[in-house]
C-alpha cells in the first residue's frame, strides 16, 4: 500500500459497532478541549494588567470548575440523545425508520450540545471577569472571546462528526433513504467554512481593535496568534468540507463512467443526508432503471428478434405496416407426432430446442429474421424488416446450411421451403399485445413447399422466383426440378433443389 493510500485509509476511518457513538463522542471531547486551549492562549497574550492576577485565577478556576462539570454532562447528554444509535449499532442489525432518522441528527445533536456547552461557558466566564475584573468591560471581552471560540469549535465538531460518522450515516440512509427532506446541504457547508475560516477570524480581529478595556489596541502576539489559528482551523474546515462534497462526487463519476461501459451493477454507497446524498440515491435509482431497460431489451429481442426490437424501439407502437419484397424459408420437422410419441415431450423439447439453436443460428448470420416459432416448425423471412442486399441468395444459403447441419447431427428429419416475392411487413394485434409478422403468397409457398421437400434427398426445396432473384454465386447450386401444384394456390409452381446438399 502506498503512502497516500495509507493516508487516505486514515482520512476514512469511521468507527463502527457498539464504539462508534462513544468514540464519537469522545473525539468530540476532545475536539472541544482542544478549542478550550486556544481560547485560553488567546486570553492569556492579551493585556494582563487589565484582569490583575488575582482576577485572571478566579476566571481560570472558574472555567476549569465548569469544564469539570459541563463535559462529563455534554458526553452524558450526546451519548442519551443517541443511545436508541448506539443500540441498533452494538447488536449489528439494520435500523428502523424512526431509528435511522435518530442516527441522520447526529452531527446536529452533537453540535447542539457543543454550542450549549460554549454558551453556558462563555456567559459564566464572562459575568466572573466583570465582577473580579478591575475594568468591567474585561468580562465582555473574556466572554466574546470564549463565545468566538465557542462558534469556531461547533462548526469544525458538526463537520468533523459529520465525516467521521458516515458509516452510521450509510447505514441510516440504507433503511431510511433520503426522500428531500436536506439536513445540511452543500450551500450551507460552504457557508458553515466561509464563517470558520474567514467571518469568525476576521470578527476577532475586528473585536481585538474595538476592544473597549485596551484602547492602546492589541500587542502583536494575540493578532498574530489569531491569524495563526485562522488558518489551521481554515485548512482543518476546508478539507472536511472538500472531503465531504468530492469524495461521493469521485465515486459517482467512477460509477458513472461503469455506466457508460455498459455495467450495470454498480453501486453508489448513500452516505449523505443532503443534495449529494439525493444524487447517490438517483444514480442508484437510474442504473436500477437502465439494468431493467436493458433486462426487458433483451427479452424483448429473444421473443421478436433483435432487429424487430430495434425497429420497435425505434418507431414505437403502431399497427401500421408497408409492402416489402422478401425470401420466406419455412423449416418442418418430418413425423414429428410419432418422434414425440417415441422420445417423450422432455427429450422432445431437447431435440426442438438444439434444432432451432442451429436455424436461428444460420438466419441471423445470414442477415435474416426468425419471425415465429409454430410447434416443430419455423418461419424465417430476408428483406423485413431490415433492408437485405440479397434476401433470396441468403435465404438459399440458409436452407443448404440448416440442411446439412441437421443431416449432420443425425437427430431429426426436416423438409425446407423457400419462396420470394412481395409480402406485407408489420405489426398485427390490438395495441396492448402486438405482433411483428409478415403475411402475403410467399410465406404460404414456403409453407407447403416444405411438403415435396421431405420426399427430396437434400431435403430443400425453392421456388423458381427465389432462385431467379439470387446472386448467380448461389443460384448455382441449384438445379429445376418440375412443377408441382401445392394446396391453396391456383397456379402450379416450379421449383428447384438443391444439387450440393
Amino acid at each position: 500500500m502506498t503512502s497516500r493510500a495509507r493516508d487516505d485509509a486514515r482520512l476514512e476511518w469511521t468507527p463502527s459497532g457498539r464504539i462508534a457513538v462513544p468514540a464519537i463522542v469522545l473525539l468530540v471531547v476532545a475536539a472541544n478541549l482542544v478549542g478550550v486551549g486556544t481560547v485560553a492562549v488567546l486570553l492569556l497574550g492579551l493585556s494582563v494588567d487589565a484582569q490583575g492576577s488575582s482576577g485572571r485565577a478566579t476566571i481560570v478556576l472558574t472555567a476549569a470548575g465548569y469544564l469539570a462539570v459541563a463535559l462529563p454532562l455534554g458526553a452524558f447528554a450526546g451519548m442519551r440523545r443517541q443511545r436508541a444509535t448506539a443500540a441498533w449499532l452494538s447488536v449489528g442489525r439494520q435500523p428502523r425508520p424512526e431509528e435511522a432518522r435518530r442516527a441522520l441528527r447526529l452531527p446536529l445533536d452533537i453540535g447542539l450540545i457543543a454550542a450549549a456547552t460554549w454558551l453556558g461557558g462563555g456567559f459564566l466566564v464572562g459575568i466572573v471577569g466583570a465582577f473580579v475584573s478591575p475594568f468591567p468591560l474585561v468580562g465582555l471581552r473574556v466572554g466574546l472571546a470564549a463565545l468566538l471560540g465557542g462558534v469556531v469549535t461547533t462548526g469544525v465538531t458538526y463537520l468533523l462528526v459529520g465525516r467521521v460518522a458516515r458509516g452510521v450515516t450509510t447505514r441510516a440512509l440504507t433503511a431510511h433513504p433520503p426522500t428531500g427532506a436536506l439536513r445540511l446541504g452543500v450551500r450551507p457547508r460552504m457557508l458553515l467554512s466561509w464563517g470558520l475560516t474567514s467571518g469568525v477570524p476576521l470578527l476577532g480581529l475586528i473585536l481585538l481593535f474595538l476592544d473597549p478595556s485596551n484602547p492602546e489596541g492589541p500587542e502583536e502576539g494575540p493578532v498574530v496568534f489569531l491569524i495563526i489559528v485562522a488558518l489551521l482551523v481554515g485548512l482543518f474546515a476546508t478539507l472536511l468540507t472538500a472531503r465531504a462534497v468530492g469524495v461521493p462526487l469521485q465515486d459517482l463519476r467512477r460509477a458513472v463512467q461503469r455506466v457508460g461501459r455498459g455495467d450495470h451493477d454498480v453501486r453508489v454507497t448513500v452516505d449523505d443526508a443532503g443534495e449529494i446524498g439525493l444524487l447517490q440515491a438517483g444514480v442508484n435509482g437510474m442504473v436500477d432503471g437502465l439494468a431493467e431497460r436493458e433486462r426487458l431489451r433483451d427479452l424483448f429481442g429473444r421473443h421478436v428478434g433483435t432487429t424487430v426490437a430495434q425497429r420497435a424501439l425505434a418507431t414505437g407502437v403502431s399497427l401500421a405496416g408497408e409492402e416489402r419484397v422478401v425470401a420466406a424459408l419455412f423449416v418442418d420437422i418430418a413425423g414429428s407426432t410419432s418422434l414425440v410419441q417415441r422420445t417423450g415431450p422432455e427429450r422432445m423439447v431437447g431435440l426442438l430446442n438444439r434444432f432451432f439453436a442451429v436455424v436461428v443460428e444460420t438466419v441471423e448470420d445470414e442477415g435474416g429474421l426468425v419471425n415465429k416459432f409454430a410447434g416443430d416448425a419455423t418461419l424465417c423471412v430476408f428483406g423485413a424488416p431490415a433492408e437485405h442486399p440479397d434476401p433470396a441468395g441468403a435465404a438459399l444459403r440458409a436452407a443448404r446450411r440448416i440442411s446439412a447441419a441437421v443431416r449432420e447431427a443425425g437427430e431429426l428429419d426436416l423438409g425446407i421451403g423457400v419462396a420470394f416475392g412481395p409480402v406485407w411487413a408489420g405489426q398485427v394485434g390490438a395495441a396492448s399485445r402486438l405482433e411483428y409478422t409478415v403475411v402475403g403468397d410467399p410465406v404460404n409457398e414456403a409453407a407447403r413447399l416444405t411438403g415435396p421437400a421431405k420426399d427430396h434427398p437434400g431435403r430443400a426445396v425453392a421456388s423458381e422466383a427465389a432462385v431467379r432473384a439470387a446472386d448467380p454465386a448461389e443460384a448455382q447450386h441449384w438445379a429445376p426440378d418440375g412443377v408441382v401444384r401445392l394446396r391453396g394456390r391456383d397456379e402450379p409452381t416450379r421449383t428447384w433443389v438443391c444439387r450440393t446438399c
